[in-house]
């Protein structure tokens, strides 16, 4: 980590201006919270002691807990902190129309926010951007109109394209924005104060796993029905299987307009076990190369919003303490980027450009709380991707053994059934969040009272339970996991699943970046999808007799869009064709004993949306048919994964 420096001093109390309403340009006004320094008189910043700002847009509350030990941390420390209700959420005005992440307005509405603030007898004209999530989305969704006084972005956990990293991914929907904007519908404008509409997005929000299970949907036959804007988005996710013009508007795909973007120092921010990850690192790599300003990226061991986080262990896996950043850490490294770019304040020493945490130097014991002590360490890089990187190619063969030798067989392949009713069930992964509310009956709140409409939002939130946990879990079904089935199985032991394994390893390996699979694949049907999973496969031990099979990676590609997503093919059933499959960037140590494991299969539910193998339009299949899949692993069809390794420094 960089050695200290002199940062702002807390000097200053906390003066808050509740609800200003701030116009836009098209008169609508927008509700913010302004926190203020104030001297101990109570005095605040004028004219005279003008402070820099530092705004979160959000849609998420203004109001929420979860700043009440951010902003004081800041005003007290010279800064103006302001957040802001988007358009249409909470106390901010708007027509109703609210389309979660795909806002067309949110861009404009960015841009004259930022100049209102520089206006402010109490302003420098110096605005730095701050948030995650949806708040990191709208930090770049304002950037693309490069308001003047713009000055510091940092931008965490936030995907820069919906079409590829959040609404869908590799083709398939990405079902846990299903239950994502069931939970924006519970406070929209929408609904308002109609307990009873409200009621209906509770009741649904309590059986999210079985209404995961009850896809294909049509208009009018989910909850959301009495919130259209966003049953209208959740259709669109669900059914514009291919990237079209809805897909290509600046509010869903920012990056066809990176050319407009902002150039100002920017921190890019993510976690290994956040489904954003590649987005945030090609954040990086497009900013660092278009422009002058400096741009950062901070890539942690962490599951979505895991910064914050206090805890070490993300799913069943606890990557060591130094992992953690929590608010002891995060506050000051953001004070301190505002500092040198928003006060002129000198700059860290021995800050790299890029910093991250090489997972799995742990020794693989139980810890106290019962995690895997998967371990690591961070690491200063100057550059991503890391130039030293010495990319391997494995080799998949039918005896499941993975290493650098190219087959000799002219004919060798496996072959699984795909049943679509009896899919291969999410264990942990790149979750940004799958949420259900907890039912009365199990703790949770009475859905017979339902609260005041602007406390829907935090009761929600206060009484949520993960449909599937995110991040690192053994690789095994059980009870705990949706659609697992008796006798629960290792995943590699299920018959849709090839698992390909190296011999345990003679030395450790670290394999840090994008791994990418090129596989040689054929089916009896006309559409079908294929997963990839990257595992690292722990011996076994006295804390864990049948090892531990920890997932680092995973993702999907459905075969119709294996090369375009805007002109998909089908396959033509018996006939191979190769898939290129990128998996987000993971940073792993596979120490010596370990073997390095890639699962191959057809289905990850209900991460994704599970393919019929009919080739009917997206979303809209009346039948599921099994679907006879084919990894070929011959000398003229060599499936394999291409695998980026960081030599020894030994």
């Amino acid at each position: 980590m960089p050695t200290s420096q002199q940062s702002s001093q807390p000097t200053y109390g906390v003066h808050l201006l509740r609800d200003v309403m701030i116009p836009m340009r098209d008169g609508v006004r927008l509700a913010t919270d302004i926190y203020l320094p104030c001297h101990g008189d109570g005095t605040v910043v004028d004219g005279k002691e003008k402070v820099p700002a530092l705004l979160v847009r959000t849609s998420y509350d203004k109001t929420a807990p979860e700043w009440d030990d951010v902003f004081p941390y800041y005003v007290r420390r010279g800064y103006a902190f302001v957040i802001q209700d988007l358009r249409s959420r909470f106390r901010s005005e708007g027509d109703g129309s609210y389309f979660h992440t795909a806002n067309p307005w949110e861009g404009d509405d960015g841009f004259d926010t930022v100049e209102w603030l520089a206006t402010q007898d109490w302003c420098t004209g110096k605005i730095g951007t701050l948030g995650s999530s949806h708040r990191a989305i709208t930090q770049t969704q304002l950037a693309l109109r490069k308001p003047p006084h713009l000055s510091a972005m940092w931008v965490e956990a936030g995907p820069t394209n919906i079409y590829r990293h959040e609404a869908r991914e590799g083709g398939a929907m990405s079902f846990q924005m299903f239950g994502a904007i069931h939970l924006h519908a519970l406070d929209c404008h929408e609904i308002g104060n109609d307990a009873n509409k409200a009621k209906l997005i509770i009741d649904a929000m309590q059986n999210m796993g079985d209404w995961l299970n009850k896809f294909p949907i049509k208009p009018g036959e989910t909850a959301l029905k009495v919130a259209p804007s966003l049953e209208k988005t959740a259709l669109d996710y669900y059914y514009r299987g291919d990237y079209d013009e809805w897909w290509n508007q600046e509010c869903c795909n920012q990056e066809p307009y990176f050319n407009q973007h902002a150039d100002v120092p920017m921190v890019i921010a993510c976690g290994f076990y956040d489904n954003f990850v590649g987005a945030s690192a090609n954040y990086y790599i497009e900013m660092n190369q278009r422009n002058e300003s400096p741009t950062s990226l901070i890539l942690g061991a962490w599951c979505h919003g895991g910064m914050r986080a206090t805890g070490s262990a993300h799913g069943d896996v606890d990557t060591g303490k130094e992992s953690v950043w929590g608010n002891e850490i995060y506050n000051p490294e953001r004070l301190a980027f505002f500092d040198q770019h928003l006060k002129g304040l000198p700059k860290r020493k021995n800050e790299s450009p890029v910093r991250l945490y090489v997972m799995g130097t742990g020794d693989g014991t139980k810890t106290p709380l019962g995690n895997l002590n998967h371990g690591g360490f961070w690491r200063d890089e100057a550059e991503w991707p890391i130039q030293r990187t010495q990319f391997q190619t494995l080799f998949m063969h039918k005896d499941g053994s993975l290493d650098s030798f190219e087959s000799m067989q002219h004919d060798s392949s496996l072959t699984y059934t795909f049943d679509p009713d009896d899919p291969v069930p999410t264990i942990g992964g790149q979750l940004v969040g799958m949420f259900e509310i907890i039912p009365p009956e199990e703790g949770g709140f009475d859905t017979n009272n339902v609260p005041a409409f602007m406390d829907q939002w935090t009761h929600a939130r206060n009484n949520l339970r993960e449909v599937v946990a995110a991040g690192g879990w053994h690789q095994k079904e059980g009870p705990q996991w949706s659609n697992a089935k008796k006798p629960y199985k290792l995943l590699k032991e299920r018959p849709d699943v090839l698992a390909f394994e190296t011999d345990p390893l003679e030395d450790d390996i670290e394999v840090t970046g994008e791994v990418i699979a090129k596989l040689w694949i054929s089916s009896t049907a006309v559409d079908t999808d294929f997963t990839v999973k990257l595992v690292d496969v722990y011996p076994p031990s006295e804390d864990y007799p049948e090892g531990y099979h920890l997932n680092l990676v995973d993702t999907i590609r459905r075969a119709r869009y294996r090369d375009s997503w805007t002109d998909p093919e089908f396959l033509t059933p018996g006939q191979p064709v190769e898939i290129s499959i990128a998996l987000w960037p993971t940073a792993n140590v596979f120490k010596k004993g370990h073997r390095i494991r890639i699962d191959v299969s057809s289905s990850n539910f209900p991460r994704f949306d599970v393919n019929p193998n009919t080739g009917d339009e997206v979303g809209r299949h009346t039948k599921m048919v099994k679907a006879i899949n084919t990894v070929h692993t011959s000398s003229k069809f060599a499936s394999r994964v291409i695998v980026p390794i960081i030599p020894s420094e030994d």
